[in-house]
């Protein structure tokens, strides 16, 4: 399975004086350690694999001193192989599970940045909002894993050829082909069911079947969900999961800003703001939150008492719902909730492209579009809709207000442009 993050880590490899260790954050399941695993074997001569959820007896080595010359020593006596500048990657799984090990990090940097050390956890992002925790700020190189996007799916499906057409035409913004067209918008409504959480795509890789897809992606929701009881308090881990739970009906709606009403009566962001920021922290949902204005730059006019909630894979949302496959193909769900998916679809792969995510909204007249992002120095609006209905009354409202140079409006259309409108397929967002 080839994922696009691997370019970066051969970067990062390649990097001389500059290199610091790496830490790979991302949901559960999404692939980390295959991924550095993989990265491994391909490009050094060998590798050591320490998970420090299940391996007690080398988390202790953290204990004592953290010098990198010592832990080096421990760590080749206790496997037995030597570590070689260049030549071996040392691989720190679920180091959320050992804050020192993590602190660790900051000495390699200084003292040892010739060792290859990439480091993973799925819930470090919650682990080092607590307080107390100690984080090498400055000291590591950062990066994301996401599920697999709509190309690094349709790669995995055999259909790279199809991933080099779609940005050609993108990018002279010139009608596919009508058959390939189609064909791909089939491919995007397989996507809306089996998302890009690696386990459900090579499910379907293997078998050629949807049947199983949804029981592999319940044991995924069921691991989160064991999660927030594991990390979390007995009190906060029923509140995030209650707010986890309130999901499908937050983008069930027309307006899908997050609504703590929803969760249950009574609820209030003073009673469920943690359980929130839990989520967004654990990578479990994306964060999309309301400008105020349309201008450069976007976080100046933020409102973060506004905000959209994503799930982190549109599979996982249509395993939420237990929708069918046959639902999506044959048009059978609710407007709203077709609209949800392709809206909770472009935000995933919005994020994997590195943009930061916010919608944007208007009093008079009442306008929203569904994402604002900044590219390349300028304000981008776009808009979803998930079928041929197209009427972009806020995008007219939104360009009148701010003249921006281009806007994005995606749907089932194919690549077109008019009044600086571009129209992109459903299939194509992740070339923006």
């Amino acid at each position: 399975m080839e994922r696009n993050i691997m370019n970066e880590l051969v970067e990062w490899k390649r990097r001389d004086k500059d290199r610091m260790p790496l830490v790979l954050y991302g949901v559960r399941q999404v692939g980390k350690t295959y991924i550095l695993r993989e990265f491994a074997d391909r490009y050094y001569k060998n590798s050591i694999y320490i998970n420090f959820e299940r391996m007690a007896a080398v988390a202790d080595f953290f204990l004592g001193e953290l010098n990198p010359d010592r832990l080096l020593w421990l760590i080749e006596e206790y496997f037995g192989e030597k570590i070689i500048p260049d030549e071996t990657l040392l691989i720190f799984d679920e180091i959320q599970a050992c804050e020192r090990a993590l602190a660790s990090l900051k000495y390699f940097c200084e003292e040892a940045p010739e060792y290859h050390i990439a480091a993973a956890g799925s819930l470090l992002g919650v682990a080092i909002h607590r307080e107390q925790y100690s984080f090498p700020v400055g000291k590591v190189w950062m990066k994301t894993l996401y599920p697999l996007s709509f190309d690094e799916f349709l790669e995995a499906m055999g259909q790279r050829h199809y991933v080099s057409m779609i940005r050609e035409h993108f990018q002279r913004m010139e009608e596919m082909p009508r058959a390939a067209h189609y064909e791909l918008l089939g491919w995007y409504q397989r996507y809306l069911f089996i998302g890009g959480m690696p386990a459900a795509v090579n499910e379907y890789a293997d078998r050629k079947s949807l049947i199983n897809v949804p029981e592999v992606q319940n044991l995924i929701l069921n691991a989160y969900t064991a999660d927030m009881a594991k990390y979390a308090s007995s009190s906060d881990s029923t509140k995030i999961r209650n707010a986890f739970l309130s999901m499908p009906a937050q983008l069930a709606k027309e307006n899908k800003k997050f609504q703590y009403k929803l969760i249950r009566k009574g609820a209030t962001a003073g009673l469920f703001g943690d359980s929130i920021a839990w989520l967004i922290f654990s990578g479990v949902v994306l964060s999309c939150d309301r400008v105020t204005r349309g201008e450069l730059p976007l976080i100046a006019f933020r409102d973060v008492s506004s905000f959209k909630l994503y799930l982190s894979d549109v599979g996982l949302l249509s395993a939420f719902t237990g929708i069918l496959p046959e639902n999506i193909i044959r048009n059978e769900l609710s407007p709203l909730y077709r609209g949800a998916l392709a809206e909770n679809y472009a935000a995933q792969t919005l994020k994997a492209n590195g943009y930061d995510l916010y919608y944007w909204t208007s009093d008079t007249p009442v306008s929203e579009l569904d994402f604002v992002i900044q590219k390349e120095g300028r304000i981008v609006p776009i808009e979803i809709k998930s079928g041929e209905n197209v009427k972009a009354k806020s995008m007219k409202h939104f360009q009148k207000m701010y003249h921006p140079e281009f806007m994005y409006r995606i749907s089932e259309k194919n690549f077109g442009e008019e009044n600086g409108i571009c129209s992109i397929p459903l299939y194509a967002v992740f070339c923006i």
